[in-house]
């Protein structure tokens, strides 16, 4: 019998993505309280039983949640449960499914991805235009969803009447919503706004909804908020590879987050340790906040030398090697002490300068 040993330092913490962070305490003691015994598998147990009825006290009577493992499988399932072999989807060019899921849009669903630029990661009525059109054009994959992302890729955010007015033009031309929400209790949080502000009520019609990056050890969520918008999810998620055999600690998971108001602690301390560390970095010399920040991601430009020996204390990604940009982001576990260490390496490696130039 081996010995199970703790392989790393659980007082470390990065500014890399919100997928670093672990699993909060009391989804940890869901799943544990999940444990034991035997339940129906494949989704016929009580816990999944429990979290539908909490999705619909978020996003209305109507909705329908399919818990699945992870968020590229959410938005391959939802596209292809929005679609036909023939049709399109247009989404922005930073979008995650257009940049980060290594083709699996086109590869497993089938899909044509239509991306559009933006300045700042969202879609407008005007810029969906310069994709969905052609329609009835046998030479062209139609455009039938937009796909948009809450929080965008830059830490953007849209507004409750910005979803609305892209809502509106997509159902307009006969096409569907589909947010990619893999972040949308940060949103929410940082809006002020109930779930359904952002989704049911906005014209929302599928929903990836994420799980991982607000404090589950695994877990995403296929939310149809119109029924009429999605066919054979319950085919789909099974052919795509997403059926979880034991979902109960899946939704268990998602019942500790949902029931009470652990997402939006989760979300309120994920943005406001952003804000934080926004306001401590834009005091060192020779760092640019490049991006507003609305969430909790912050983009700033900085010499790659000082980024280069920043990371090997703390771990996070370059966004664009041609501008020296780099992303920062919070999470739920995030703490104030944890920004003013960051704040102060930079600051220490910024006026270190590399070696043979003085700081």
């Amino acid at each position: 019998m081996t010995d199970a040993r703790r392989r790393h330092d659980p007082e470390a913490r990065s500014f890399a993505s919100d997928n670093y962070a672990g699993v909060h305490p009391e989804i940890m003691r869901a799943l544990a309280q999940a444990n034991g015994g035997h339940q129906v598998a494949y989704g016929g147990d009580v816990y999944t039983e429990a979290v539908r009825e909490v999705f619909r006290r978020h996003f209305g009577p109507q909705a329908e949640v399919w818990p699945v493992f992870n968020g590229t499988g959410a938005n391959v399932v939802g596209l292809r449960a929005m679609t036909a072999p023939w049709e399109a989807v247009v989404c922005a060019r930073t979008a995650h499914i257009h940049v980060d899921e290594g083709g699996a849009p086109e590869q497993a669903a089938g899909l044509k991805l239509w991306s559009v630029p933006t300045p700042d990661g969202k879609l407008t009525p005007e810029l969906v235009g310069a994709e969905a059109w052609g329609f009835g054009d046998e030479h062209r994959a139609q455009p039938k969803v937009v796909s948009i992302s809450q929080s965008t890729e830059l830490g953007t955010l849209y507004t409750p009447g910005e979803i609305a007015a892209v809502a509106a033009h997509c159902h307009g031309l006969g096409m569907l919503l589909h947010m990619d929400g893999s972040r949308l209790t940060i949103a929410a949080a940082a809006l002020g706004v109930p779930l359904r502000a952002l989704t049911t009520d906005a014209g929302v019609d599928v929903l990836s909804f994420g799980g991982t990056k607000h404090g589950l050890m695994f877990g995403e969520a296929v939310v149809v908020l119109n029924p009429g918008a999605a066919r054979g999810v319950i085919y789909l998620r099974k052919s795509s590879m997403q059926l979880a055999s034991k979902m109960r600690f899946v939704s268990a998971q998602f019942e500790a987050l949902l029931a009470g108001d652990l997402w939006l602690r989760n979300a309120r301390n994920a943005n406001a340790m952003a804000a934080r560390l926004a306001r401590a970095v834009s005091e060192v010399p020779g760092v640019t906040v490049s991006r507003p920040v609305e969430a909790n991601a912050v983009f700033a430009v900085l010499p790659p030398d000082a980024a280069d020996r920043l990371r090997k204390r703390f771990r996070f990604y370059t966004w664009d090697e041609t501008t020296g940009e780099v992303r920062w982001m919070t999470a739920f576990d995030t703490t104030e002490a944890d920004v003013d260490a960051f704040a102060a390496a930079l600051a220490e490696e910024m006026a270190s300068g590399p070696p043979g130039r003085e700081g």
